[in-house]
C-alpha cells in the first residue's frame, strides 16, 4: 500500500466534504482537519487490506476503524506531503500529536511503530462509540481507596499522555487530594456486574480570589493535563457565601458505555449533586469548563454551554453556562440532536 495514493482510494471532493464538516463543528484549523481525513481513510483502507477483507474503492463514506492500527511517521510523511515539497517525517509526527491533543486520534507505542485509534468527532457518534455489548451501570460517589488508579488510567489517555506512567500517577495524586476535601463533588459511572469505574466527573467549587481564571486564556488553568504542582484554581470550602463559580474540571465516559442513556444517567446524577452543592454555597450561579475533545465540545454545546474565552494557540476554550437555566434542562430532549441510539 501506497499512502501516497490517497487520493486515489478516497477522491480529494468526498475529502472536502468531510473537511467541511469538521470545521463546521470543530474549531479545526482546516490543515489539520486534511491531516486527519487523510489519516482516517488510510487506517481504514489498511485495516481491510490486512484483515483480507474486501472494501469497495474509491470510498465514498468514511467508516470507523476499528481499535489501534500501525501507522510509522513515514506512512504519515506521505500521506500529509504527498503532493508539497515541504513536511518531513518529523512534522508528520509532530501532526499527528498534534491530532492526538485535541482529541481526534489517540495514540500508543507497541515497542515496534506507532499505533493509532480514530476518534470520529462528527455530530452522530453512535458511528464510533457504541459499546461493545449493553453493561447496566450507576452513579456513585467516588472512593479513592477504590477508583483512583483506575480513573487516574483512563483519565491519562482522554488527556493524550499515551503511555505516560508519570502523568497517570500525577493525577493520582490529584484525585486523592482533591477527595479530602469534601467540597469537592467527584462521582463516577459504575458498573453493575463488576463495580469497576467506567466514567467520572468533578464539580470543584471555586474560590473567590480563582475567578478571574475564567476570563483569561484556558490555556493558563490547565492542570491536569501540564506538568504543574500549582493549581491555579483554589477551591472554596464549604459556607463559602463568596463561592459563585462550579468548573467541570473532568466529566468523562469510556467510549465502551459512551452512548445515549448512559450520558443522560451521569448527567442527571450531575445535576442532582449540584443542586446539592447549593446547601453548602448558596450563591452559586456560573459554570464553566473546557472540553479537550471535540465530542465534549459537541455535548457541551447540546447543553446550552457557550464559548467566551478561545485560546489563539490551541483548540481550547473556555464554555459558560448559568446554573440556573443547566438545572432547567431537559436532558433527554436537548441531546437527541446528537442522534444517539
Amino acid at each position: 500500500m501506497n499512502p501516497a495514493s490517497i487520493n486515489e482510494w478516497f477522491p480529494t471532493e468526498q475529502q472536502r466534504k468531510y473537511i467541511s464538516l469538521l470545521r463546521g463543528q470543530t474549531n479545526l484549523t482546516r490543515r489539520r482537519a486534511e491531516c486527519f481525513v487523510k489519516l482516517w481513510a488510510y487506517l481504514l483502507v489498511k485495516q481491510y487490506d490486512e484483515s483480507g477483507n474486501n472494501l469497495e474503492l474509491p470510498l465514498t463514506k468514511l467508516l470507523a476503524p476499528k481499535g489501534f492500527i500501525s501507522c510509522t511517521h513515514k506512512e504519515a510523511h506521505e500521506l500529509f506531503y504527498a503532493t508539497q515539497e515541504r513536511g518531513s517525517e518529523r512534522a508528520a509526527g509532530m501532526m499527528m500529536d498534534k491530532l492526538a491533543t485535541i482529541g481526534l486520534i489517540e495514540k500508543e507505542f507497541d515497542g515496534n511503530t506507532t499505533c493509532v485509534r480514530v476518534i470520529s468527532p462528527l455530530t452522530n457518534l453512535n458511528d464510533t462509540v457504541q459499546p461493545k455489548k449493553s453493561v447496566e451501570v450507576f452513579a456513585d460517589v467516588f472512593e479513592p481507596r477504590i477508583d483512583t488508579i483506575p480513573v487516574s488510567s483512563y483519565l491519562r489517555h482522554h488527556f493524550n499522555f499515551g503511555n505516560n506512567t508519570t502523568a497517570s500517577h500525577r493525577i493520582a495524586r490529584i484525585l486523592r487530594n482533591w477527595s479530602k476535601q469534601s467540597s469537592a463533588t467527584m462521582r463516577v459511572l459504575r458498573r453493575c456486574d463488576n463495580n469497576y469505574p467506567v466514567g467520572f466527573y468533578v464539580l470543584y467549587p471555586v474560590a473567590k480570589e480563582s475567578e478571574e481564571n475564567y476570563f483569561t486564556s484556558p490555556r493558563h488553568s490547565l492542570y491536569f493535563s501540564v506538568n504543574s504542582d500549582s493549581d491555579p484554581i483554589k477551591m472554596a470550602v464549604p459556607g463559602d457565601t463568596n463561592c459563585t463559580c462550579i468548573h467541570v474540571r473532568g466529566w468523562y465516559i469510556e467510549p465502551d458505555h459512551l452512548n445515549f442513556n448512559n450520558i443522560c444517567k451521569f448527567l442527571e446524577d450531575g445535576k442532582q449533586s449540584l443542586t446539592k452543592m447549593q446547601a453548602d454555597f448558596p450563591e452559586l450561579c456560573d459554570m464553566y469548563t473546557i472540553p479537550l475533545q471535540p465530542m465534549y465540545e459537541q455535548l457541551a454545546t447540546a447543553l446550552g454551554f457557550h464559548k467566551i474565552e478561545c485560546d489563539p494557540h490551541s483548540s481550547v476554550s473556555w464554555m459558560y453556562i448559568a446554573v440556573d437555566n443547566y438545572l432547567k434542562l431537559e436532558l433527554t430532549k436537548v441531546l437527541s440532536v446528537l442522534k444517539f441510539n
